[in-house]
């Protein structure tokens, strides 16, 4: 294992060989009881977390941006004196690969079983989550994710939360842009897929309730397409032919692929709509202009420019390398701060002890407001209840262990590809 300090900063990353002797590191052996706190309800080791992250596939560009977040959160922990007066200790760090082969994500959550911890941060992806908790729910570990938005997900155990809303939120956000912007006409592409389904159904329903017409790809006409394709030719042509004023495209780095075609096929690329798995920047990838007047929505409130500041340091100390984007380093913040709150609240590092206080410092029962884990810490000390804020701004924990509310940023790209905030519409889970 290793543990979080100041003076292993700079190794965020464990070695692939460390994972074979995670077990083996552990301080306390498979053998041996516990550390219980002195009434007897829960370890008061340090607290373990594992992470489930997509360190290969199509979410990778979404890795970086939950990296500096939680490299941040630990630091202001330990800053702060440690949950339990002691450092977090990060214990393995899993891959959750693609949908494509969901043997990877599959040996990811083993993986991370094997090192015994309290609490796994991921997965990204809606589907490998949904492939997995179950597994590491059984293990008696708590499972919480960054960005995981799929509605089926919504009360799926006891074991698992989120600090993004469903996609109930999101989709009803982008859908009211789209008439917004005065569209009439929309067309969905949309991959086969738990997270790419259940979007697409909460932006149709959104539009068409507000007068919109869905002409190309909506839900029960069949023309989703599997995860894996990477030619789009004939879906690009279906989409022209439609006419369609709005095109709505819910995938991941298909993105990718789809806009080639549809630049070939004289497609106005500024009537795309993206959503938080594509609206990523491509500065790099097309030419200059390609995604002019586009627009996309990612969950959560804007990054502030002092935490903004904050991320890129400890990305660049860390990695060495730029940190382009924020998307969804809030919710990976919060996620380390609720757990770590939660073990003080409860006295204890256990995942049951840690699942039996998350509702209360999130917020759900009241309690006085505070938003680092230092003046948490204090009010808790003094034996007050506490409602986190996050750097996230979603509301408390609700019975299904989603945000009660959340707020969904809308998002337009530039002459550079790249997509800049324009305003963050605030929406209730349902």
């Amino acid at each position: 294992m290793r543990v979080y300090s100041k003076r292993t900063a700079g190794a965020f990353a464990l070695l692939a060989s460390a994972a074979l002797v995670l077990a083996g590191c552990s301080t306390t052996s498979s053998d041996e009881p516990a550390a219980t706190d002195e009434g007897g309800s829960g370890s008061t080791e340090a607290l373990k977390i594992a992470t489930l992250l997509p360190q290969t596939g199509s979410l990778g560009f979404l890795m970086p941006p939950v990296q500096a977040g939680i490299a941040q959160a630990l630091a202001d922990v330990e800053a702060a004196g440690g949950v339990l007066g002691q450092p977090i200790e990060i214990v393995a760090e899993g891959n959750e690969g693609d949908a494509s082969d969901l043997t990877v994500v599959e040996k990811g959550a083993d993986d991370v079983i094997a090192a015994d911890p309290a609490f796994v941060l991921g997965a990204m992806g809606s589907g490998r989550s949904s492939h997995v908790v179950d597994r590491i729910a059984e293990a008696g570990i708590l499972m919480g994710s960054p960005s995981n938005t799929a509605a089926d997900l919504s009360g799926i155990s006891p074991n698992y939360f989120r600090t993004a809303p469903p996609d109930t939120v999101q989709g009803d956000a982008l859908g009211n842009q789209i008439l917004s912007d005065g569209k009439s006409t929309v067309a969905f592409l949309t991959f086969n897929d738990p997270y790419g389904l259940g979007l697409r159904d909460v932006i149709q329903e959104t539009v068409e309730a507000g007068g919109a017409e869905v002409v190309y790809g909506g839900k029960g006409e069949g023309n989703e397409f599997p995860t894996e394709q990477t030619s789009f030719a004939s879906e690009i042509t279906a989409v022209k032919d439609s006419g369609a004023e709005a095109i709505v495209v819910v995938t991941y780095d298909q993105f990718k692929q789809i806009v080639p075609e549809a630049v070939n096929q004289g497609l106005d690329l500024s009537n795309f709509y993206l959503v938080d798995g594509n609206a990523n920047g491509y500065g790099d990838e097309f030419p200059e202009g390609t995604l002019e007047g586009a627009q996309g929505s990612i969950p959560g409130a804007q990054a502030n420019d002092d935490f903004q500041a904050q991320l890129k340091k400890i990305y660049t100390d860390q990695y060495g390398k730029e940190l382009a984007s924020f998307t969804y380093a809030p919710e990976a913040y919060d996620l380390v701060m609720l757990v770590s709150l939660a073990a003080e609240k409860a006295g204890a590092t256990d995942a049951d002890s840690i699942k039996g206080e998350l509702h209360a410092v999130s917020g759900a029962d009241g309690g006085e407001e505070c938003s680092s884990f230092a003046d948490c810490k204090a009010l808790l000390d003094d034996g007050k209840d506490i409602h986190y804020t996050g750097k996230a701004g979603t509301g408390p924990l609700n019975d299904n262990n989603d945000p009660s509310s959340a707020f969904i940023g809308i998002y337009k790209y530039d002459a550079s590809n790249n997509p800049v905030f324009q305003k963050a519409v605030e929406g209730q889970t349902k």
